[in-house]
C-alpha cells in the first residue's frame, strides 16, 4: 500500500502538476499542442525529475527549464515570453503548494500523524493545491495574457519580480522549516512557525498578482501614449491634406476659368496656319495640367497627397522615382494605416538614398497589386550597401499595421538594393478592425 501511495504521489500527481503548467503555457502563448506533446512532456518531466538532485529548488529549476524549451520548440513562442510564462507557472505552483502545505501543518499537527488514516487524508487534501494553481492560472490567463504579449521588450519588468518572489519564498521556507524538529514540548513553537509561513506565502501570492496588475497598467499607459501620438500625427496629416486640397482647388479653378481663352488662342493659331506655335502653346497647357495632377495616382485621394509630397521631395533631391500603386477605394483598410506603412517606408527610403555616395544611382520604386482579399505592397530603394541596419521605430510601426490586418512584413537587403514587402488582408467589414484595436504605430520613424 505504501508503495502504491508513493508511486501515485511521485508519478501520477507529479505528471498532473507538470501537465497543468504546460497547459497554462500553451494557452497564454495562444498556441496549440498535439496530444502526444503532452505525453512526451510528462515522460521527459518525470525522467528529468529523477535525474536532478533532490531538493525543491533544483526540481523547480529543471521544471522551469523544461517549460521554457517546450514553449520555444513545441509552441514556437519567442524565448522571452516562454521564459517569463515558465517562471510564472513555476512560481504560482510553488506558492499554491506552499500555502496548502502550511495550512495542513496547522490543521494536522505532526503529533497526530501517527494515524495512517490521518496521513492519507492529509495527502489527499494536499493535492487540492493543484486546483488552487489551476484557479490562479485561469485568473492570469483571463486578465493578463493579452497585455503580457504587447511589449515583449519589457518582459524583464515582470520576470525579475517573479523570480524574486519565488526565490524569497524558497529561502524563507528553508529558514523557517530547515532546522525545525517537532516534539511534544515544542508544539506551540511549531504552530507559530506554520502561521508565519502561511501569512508570508499569502503575501507572496498577493505580491505576484500586484506585479502583474502593475505591469498591465503600465502597458495600458504605453498604449494610450502611443495612440495619443498617433492622433496628433493624424491631426497634422489632416491639416496637411486640407492645405494641399485648397491649393489644388485654387489651381484647378484658375485653370478652368482660363481654359476657354486657351482654346480660343489655339483655335486662332491653327486657323492662321501657325501649327508650330499652336503645338508649343498646347505643350504649355499640358505642363499646367500636369501640375494639377498627382505624381502617383493610387485611386485613394489621401494616399495620393502623401505619395505626392514624399516622392516630390525625393525628386527634388535628385532621386529617381517610379510609382505603380493601385489601391481599392473605399475598402476595409483605414487610410491612416496605409499612410503609416507608406510614410515610414518613404522616409526610410529617402534617408537611405541621402546617405549614399553621390556617384551611385539613387532610386525609389513603389509597386502594389491586389489579388482577392490580399493587398501586396513593395518599396525598393538603393542604399549604401551595408548588410547591417537597425530595425527601429519605422519598421516596427509597419510591422504593427501588418499584424493588425493579419498580414506580414518582410525585408531584404542584397548588394545595394533594399526591399520592403508588406502583405495586408483586406477585411470585409472595415469597422471591425478599428474597433478591435487602435493602431499601435506612430506615423513617423527612421532607420538606415
Amino acid at each position: 500500500m505504501a508503495g502504491f501511495i508513493d508511486f501515485f504521489n511521485v508519478y501520477a500527481m507529479g505528471s498532473a502538476q507538470m501537465l497543468v503548467g504546460f497547459q497554462f503555457l500553451t494557452r497564454i502563448l495562444h498556441k496549440e499542442a498535439k496530444w502526444y506533446c503532452y505525453f512526451l512532456f510528462a515522460v521527459c518531466g518525470n525522467a528529468i525529475m529523477q535525474a536532478v538532485p533532490a531538493g525543491r529548488l533544483p526540481e523547480f529549476g529543471a521544471y522551469a527549464l523544461l517549460l521554457t524549451v517546450s514553449g520555444v520548440l513545441v509552441c514556437h513562442g519567442d524565448v522571452k515570453s516562454s521564459l517569463l510564462f515558465s517562471a510564472l507557472a513555476v512560481a504560482v505552483m510553488h506558492l499554491c503548494y506552499g500555502l496548502v502545505d502550511s495550512l495542513l501543518r496547522i490543521l494536522f499537527p505532526p503529533m497526530l500523524m501517527h494515524s495512517k488514516i490521518a496521513g492519507m487524508v492529509c495527502m489527499a487534501l494536499g493535492n487540492t493545491a493543484l486546483l488552487l494553481a489551476v484557479l490562479c492560472y485561469h485568473v492570469i490567463y483571463q486578465h493578463f495574457s493579452c497585455y503580457e504579449t504587447i511589449k515583449k521588450q519589457y518582459v524583464l519588468l515582470v520576470l525579475i519580480p517573479v523570480l524574486m518572489i519565488f526565490l524569497t519564498g524558497e529561502y524563507l521556507s528553508s529558514v523557517l522549516y530547515g532546522d525545525l524538529s517537532v516534539t511534544d514540548s515544542s508544539m506551540a513553537m511549531a504552530q507559530k512557525e506554520h502561521w508565519q509561513m502561511l501569512v508570508l506565502q499569502l503575501l507572496e501570492l498577493g505580491s505576484l498578482f500586484c506585479v502583474l496588475f502593475a505591469y498591465k497598467k503600465l502597458l495600458q499607459s504605453f498604449r494610450l501614449s502611443t495612440e495619443l501620438s498617433l492622433f496628433q500625427q493624424q491631426e497634422r496629416f489632416l491639416d496637411q491634406y486640407v492645405v494641399e486640397a485648397k491649393e489644388r482647388y485654387e489651381k484647378t479653378r484658375s485653370f478652368r476659368h482660363d481654359v476657354k481663352n486657351h482654346i480660343i488662342i489655339v483655335k486662332e493659331l491653327l486657323q492662321k496656319g501657325k501649327t508650330k506655335e499652336a503645338l508649343c502653346y498646347l505643350g504649355d497647357m499640358e505642363g499646367m495640367a500636369e501640375g494639377l495632377s498627382f505624381p502617383c495616382s493610387t485611386n485613394n485621394p489621401v494616399v495620393d497627397i502623401l505619395a505626392g509630397n514624399k516622392l516630390g521631395l525625393a525628386k527634388s533631391m535628385g532621386i529617381d522615382v517610379s510609382c505603380s500603386l493601385p489601391l481599392p477605394y473605399p475598402c476595409g483598410l483605414r487610410d491612416i494605416d496605409i499612410c503609416i506603412v507608406l510614410s515610414n517606408a518613404f522616409d526610410n527610403a529617402i534617408h537611405a538614398c541621402k546617405t549614399m555616395d553621390g556617384s551611385r544611382e539613387k532610386y525609389i520604386r513603389v509597386a502594389g497589386r491586389i489579388q482577392g482579399d490580399f493587398l501586396f505592397l513593395e518599396i525598393e530603394n538603393s542604399f549604401q550597401g551595408t548588410s547591417r541596419f537597425q530595425a527601429g521605430t519605422g519598421l516596427s510601426n509597419i510591422k504593427a499595421v501588418a499584424e493588425k490586418y493579419h498580414g506580414a512584413m518582410d525585408i531584404k537587403a542584397q548588394g545595394c538594393v533594399f526591399s520592403l514587402s508588406v502583405l495586408l488582408i483586406i477585411p470585409h467589414h472595415p469597422g471591425c478592425i478599428s474597433r478591435q484595436n487602435g493602431s499601435s504605430a506612430i506615423l513617423s520613424g527612421r532607420e538606415t
